[in-house]
C-alpha cells in the first residue's frame, strides 16, 4: 500500500518571511511585558515575558534551522543538513518542558503567597499578548503540517495563546473579586497542558535522531514485500530509518536463489521499485548473497554476526539510489 507523506508545500522564502515576522512580534511583546511588569509590580507579567523570550529564541532557532537544512550535502555532512530541523525541534520541545516545570514551581509558590497585582495592566498586556501569540500561531499553522521543527514552534505559540487567555481571565477576576489565587492556579493548569503537548510530541524527533524506523511504515510488511520478489530467498540485516523528516531509507542483505544469482540487476530493480512505489522509500542500498554461502542464522534486523564469519560468505554489493 502506498504511503502518503503529503504535507503543506510553502515557498521557502515565504516561510522565512513568516518566521521573521513572528520573531519581531515576539521580541516587541517581550519588551512590552517586561516594562509593564516592572511598572505594575506584576511578577506574573515578567514571568510571561520570559516565556515569550523563550519563544523568540525558539523562533530564531527555527529560522536558522530552516536555512541550514536547505544546504546540499558535502564532504563534511554527506547526508546533508536536513536533520538540523529535527535537532531544532528537540531543543524547542525540551525548552517547553523546562518552561512547564518552571511555571508549576512559580504557580505553587504564588498559591502560598499570592502577590498584589494591578489587574488592568495584566488584562491589557494579556490582550496584546493574545493578539501577538494568535498571529504567530496563524503564521506557522500551515507550515507546521510539513515540518516537525515548525510544529514544535506552533505548539509553543499555541500554549502561549492559551496562557494569555488565562492571564486575561486571572486579571479580570483580580479586578472584580480580588481573587489573587486564580492567577497561579491557572498558571499551573497551563503548565500541565504545556507538559502534555511537549511529552506527546518529543518522541518523534528523538526517534528520528536515534535512527528509528519511520513510524508510518510497517517493517514486517516491507520485509515480506522484498521476500516476495522472484529470485529472493530471504533478507536479513535490515536497517530502516529516516534520513530526514520526510525521507525514508533502507539497507539490507538480500539472499538470492541459485537461479536469481544470475539476474541480480533485474531483481535489484524490482526490489527498489517495490520499495519506492509501495512504501515511498526512495533511497535503498542492497547487498546480495548467494543462498549457498549466505549468513547462517543471521538476525533480521541489526548488524548481525561477528566479523570472523564474514570470510565464509560471498557478497556482491550493488549501487544505492
Amino acid at each position: 500500500m502506498p504511503h502518503d507523506h503529503g504535507h503543506a508545500h510553502i515557498d521557502p522564502q515565504s516561510g522565512d518571511r513568516r518566521v521573521s515576522i513572528a520573531i519581531w512580534a515576539n521580541g516587541l511583546l517581550t519588551v512590552a511585558q517586561i516594562v509593564g511588569g516592572i511598572l505594575s509590580g506584576s511578577l506574573a507579567l515578567i514571568a510571561d515575558a520570559l516565556h515569550n523570550f523563550s519563544d523568540m529564541a525558539s523562533l530564531v532557532i527555527a529560522f536558522f534551522a530552516r536555512k541550514i537544512a536547505r544546504r546540499p550535502a558535502d564532504k563534511r555532512m554527506t547526508f546533508g543538513y536536513g536533520r538540523v530541523e529535527i535537532v531544532a525541534a528537540l531543543i524547542n520541545y525540551t525548552t517547553l518542558i523546562l518552561i512547564g516545570f518552571y511555571l508549576i514551581y512559580e504557580g505553587g509558590m504564588r498559591m502560598i503567597d499570592p502577590p498584589e497585582v494591578q489587574g488592568w495592566t495584566v488584562v491589557i498586556l494579556g490582550g496584546v499578548a493574545l493578539v501577538v501569540d494568535t498571529l504567530t500561531a496563524l503564521l506557522t499553522y500551515s507550515m507546521q503540517k510539513g515540518s516537525v521543527n515548525i510544529r514544535a514552534l506552533f505548539l509553543h505559540n499555541l500554549s502561549d495563546a492559551l496562557a494569555s487567555v488565562a492571564v486575561i481571565i486571572g486579571g479580570s477576576l483580580i479586578l472584580l473579586y480580588n481573587m489573587r489565587w486564580v492567577d497561579p492556579a491557572i498558571t499551573i493548569g497551563i503548565a500541565l497542558y504545556i507538559l502534555y503537548l511537549a511529552f506527546t510530541e518529543i518522541g518523534g524527533p528523538i526517534r528520528t535522531l536515534m535512527l528509528g524506523s519511520p513510524p508510518d511504515i510497517d517493517n514486517e510488511t516491507v520485509v515480506q514485500a522484498m521476500r516476495g520478489v522472484d529470485g529472493v530467498a530471504d533478507v536479513h540485516h535490515v536497517h530502516l530509518w529516516q534520513m530526514q523528516e520526510h525521507e525514508a531509507a533502507l539497507d539490507c542483505h538480500v539472499v538470492l536463489t541459485a537461479d536469481g544469482w544470475g539476474q541480480i540487476e533485474k531483481i535489484k530493480a524490482a526490489i527498489k521499485d517495490r520499495l519506492k512505489d509501495d512504501f515511498s522509500i526512495g533511497h535503498s542500498s542492497l547487498e546480495f548473497e548467494h543462498e549457498d554461502r549466505a549468513h547462517e542464522n543471521a538476525d533480521l534486523y541489526g548488524h548481525g554476526k561477528p566479523e570472523k564469519e564474514e570470510e565464509n560468505h560471498v557478497h556482491r554489493d550493488t549501487d544505492s539510489s
